[in-house]
């Protein structure tokens, strides 16, 4: 009789992603393969790690486990602070080492990274909060100076959490105020008008190195420019398996999700958010090194229908590649 193979599945976490984490954790929990035992590891807004219910000390839970699925999102699971921890412990993890998600996770280092290599992004300027000029002066410089209209996010931040559209003053200090109040830096980019692709990679899946998923297209609804987070997890389906891509546009779609997760060094599995424009091409706006894995709605599990695959089936699969090359 065989034992099971243990893996405690990181779920919650200090982020702004904390709720969107709880879902992604409940939906592999749900959906592990018969050969694991799931431990459902609950981490708090405060840090502190739980095990059936009990907090107890990371290193006390990580004695117990052959491996963690990690599931968390944002800050300190997709930025380099968890992996250190899981790294320092010897225990194999899903999902990119600290230094490709740190990475993937600051949208100025990842376009910094990916443009000598001919990959575009939207141009865009940078900001931190301690060395800017009051935002009512830097909205009315940004107003003159800037390609209008503009899209200002946070430049550490995912699932959309702070991402607003401008175009007035007005509207350009508002955006500056929503941005930093979830992170200290925040990117204004020139907004590209065109349609929104989401494409997935999976490492050593069916033979193939890195497995690019059939991209998704982002149909925003009425009156929606952005996706903004309202929007990305809304009621209305707003991603469309297999896109309206022509045959041109879906093999270079699929060929710089390869590019992005190659050149960021990211592992396992990812996702990258592109945008068309009809004369200028595509461009590159963020990577996701952890991709949310729940409910319908979400780009990745439609890309894996898609494919004919199962999440037990990409579960497994992930789970198989942490576990043998660690």
């Amino acid at each position: 009789m065989f034992s099971k193979i243990r893996v405690a599945v990181l779920r919650g976490g200090p982020s702004s992603e904390y709720h969107v984490s709880l879902r992604t954790g409940a939906t592999v929990l749900a959906n592990l393969p018969e050969r694991y035992h799931p431990l459902d590891v609950f981490i708090d807004v405060n840090g502190i790690w739980h095990l059936q219910g009990r907090p107890q000390e990371p290193h006390r839970i990580l004695q117990k486990v052959d491996g963690v699925f990690n599931a968390l999102h944002g800050e300190y699971g997709e930025d380099g602070a968890v992996q250190e921890l899981l790294k320092a412990h010897g225990v194999p993890f899903t999902g990119p080492g600290r230094l490709a998600a740190a990475l993937s996770h600051n949208k100025v280092l990842a376009k910094r990274v990916l443009e000598p290599h001919g990959i575009k992004t939207p141009y865009f300027r940078v900001f931190r909060r301690d060395e800017t000029p009051p935002l009512t002066t830097l909205a009315g410089e940004l107003y003159r100076s800037f390609p209008q209209p503009c899209v200002i996010k946070p430049a550490n931040r995912g699932s959309s959490i702070g991402v607003s559209e401008a175009q007035t003053r007005d509207e350009i200090a508002a955006a500056l105020t929503a941005g930093f109040a979830v992170s200290d830096l925040v990117l204004v980019e020139e907004y590209i008008q065109g349609r929104e692709a989401v494409c997935g990679v999976i490492e050593g899946f069916r033979s193939v190195a890195h497995y690019p998923l059939l991209p998704v297209e982002v149909r925003l609804p009425e009156g929606k420019h952005i996706l903004d987070f309202d929007t990305r997890y809304g009621s209305q389906n707003v991603y469309q398996c297999p896109g309206q891509f022509s045959a041109e546009e879906k093999k270079e779609l699929q060929r710089l999700a390869v590019a992005v997760h190659r050149l960021l060094g990211l592992r396992h599995y990812s996702r990258s958010d592109f945008i068309i424009h009809p004369k200028r091409g595509l461009f590159f706006l963020e990577a996701d090194a952890l991709p949310d894995l729940f409910g319908e709605p979400t780009p990745y599990l439609s890309s894996l229908q898609g494919v004919g695959a199962t999440l037990p089936q990409f579960l497994e699969h992930v789970l198989s590649l942490a576990l043998s090359h660690h």
